[in-house]
């Protein structure tokens, strides 16, 4: 099979699509139709055991329907050749899969190999994706994978799937693994990616929150996978279709909705920022000309490095910055969200988030107040739309 459409991506449609194992009387997935756009993340969530792992599996055949139809693009792929079909489709799972006998780069150039690549060519694909996935090809393509972290292990996972450019991706719990803050950057640095490669993603999770960060489109399920609602996140956390959406997406909906904004769509703060090499009277005259009662210190590269504050250069008699005041942490990409911010700002020693280029490099910061502002903004056009649909129906009642 010729691998030379694969980058493009391709819509799919699940037509009726039903699943009844063997000895039961029930479906566990019953009749799905949905269309999932091309160049998309649509988000599969909903309680567990609602059939959301099996209807991801129907789509690549891993789990074989029992009726109805799957059309990649045009073309109806229910009966094609299944390794075929998965050849064309990416798949990441929570434990990651990886073969743990093989090293990374033969890991990444499973998919590659099978489909008869040259050797120069899967070489330059392997150290590419390395690269988009943040890891050193020299440090990290020989070695295996019980040498590096869980979060490093999910990311060649990513890159695996990857491998062959194919339309589509499936990703099953793909971060479910990892710690929360692996979680928020795996999060942040698949978006950052998926922003450049734009592939039709099937995704599944428990997480409402993440379905809201990470889908384009939200598929919220009951039991059988019969779609309680099929929308964008916002229109899900405004307008839920039932009392089961309502009740799934829980309490705090405006917390919520802060993970449909994004740090870069957003007009940043800055703060006094000054060479980590200046000299403390140079920096203490800079944030007084600012009326500023603390700055951040950048390196060379204008990476942050310290937050100081008069009162750290009053307390002490050291000349060199980076002595002086505390760790610059709490850092965003502007991919993240609003969400991340907060949590991240919560935890900081400068009560702020310090906003990052993918370098490294300072951009701004967001502060508690830019949050509020958000929140705030959100509130009124929520009021505004309730007022809207309130005025309609009054319209309609008195015609």
């Amino acid at each position: 099979m010729s691998d030379s459409t694969d980058h493009q991506a391709l819509q799919i449609r699940l037509e009726e699509l039903s699943k009844i194992y063997p000895g039961t009387a029930v479906p566990a997935v019953d009749a799905v139709s949905m269309t999932i756009p091309a160049g998309e993340i649509v988000v599969l969530v909903g309680p567990s055991g609602c059939g959301k792992t099996t209807t991801l599996r129907m789509i690549n055949r891993l789990v074989e329907p029992t009726s109805g139809r799957i059309v990649l693009g045009d073309e109806d792929v229910t009966r094609m050749d299944p390794d075929k079909l998965r050849r064309r489709m990416g798949y990441t799972i929570q434990k990651t899969g990886l073969f743990p006998h093989q090293t990374i780069r033969a890991n990444i150039a499973t998919v590659p190999g099978l489909l008869g690549w040259d050797k120069k060519r899967i070489s330059a694909r392997v150290e590419q994706l390395l690269d988009l996935v943040g890891l050193d090809p020299s440090t990290y393509a020989d070695r295996y994978p019980n040498e590096l972290s869980g979060g490093q292990q999910q990311r060649i996972g990513v890159a695996r799937a990857m491998a062959a450019d194919p339309p589509v991706m499936l990703m099953d719990e793909p971060f479910g693994a990892t710690d929360p803050i692996t979680r928020e950057r795996l999060q942040n640095e698949f978006l950052r990616i998926q922003a450049d490669v734009k592939k039709t993603i099937v995704f599944v999770t428990h997480d409402i929150d993440e379905a809201i960060k990470m889908g384009d489109r939200i598929a919220i399920l009951q039991e059988q996978s019969k779609i309680a609602q099929y929308d964008t996140p916002e229109a899900i956390l405004t307008a839920p279709a039932s009392e089961f959406v309502a009740d799934f997406i829980g309490s705090g909906a405006s917390l919520k909705r802060l993970n449909l904004t994004r740090v870069r769509d957003v007009e940043v703060r800055q703060t006094p920022t000054f060479s980590v090499t200046a000299h403390p009277d140079e920096v203490r005259d800079q944030l007084r000309t600012h009326g500023k009662t603390f700055g951040l210190a950048l390196d060379a590269e204008r990476r942050p490095t310290r937050w100081i504050s008069v009162i750290d250069l009053e307390r002490t008699s050291r000349t060199v910055l980076a002595e002086i005041g505390l760790p610059a942490v709490a850092l965003v990409e502007p991919q993240a969200t609003l969400a991340d911010a907060l949590d991240e700002m919560l935890t900081s020693n400068g009560g702020c988030a310090i906003v990052v280029d993918g370098r490294g490099a300072y951009q701004g910061i967001v502060d508690m107040e830019l949050i509020i502002d958000k929140i705030r903004e959100m509130r009124s056009a929520e009021d505004d739309r309730l007022a809207d649909a309130a005025r309609r129906r009054d319209e309609a009642v008195s015609s």
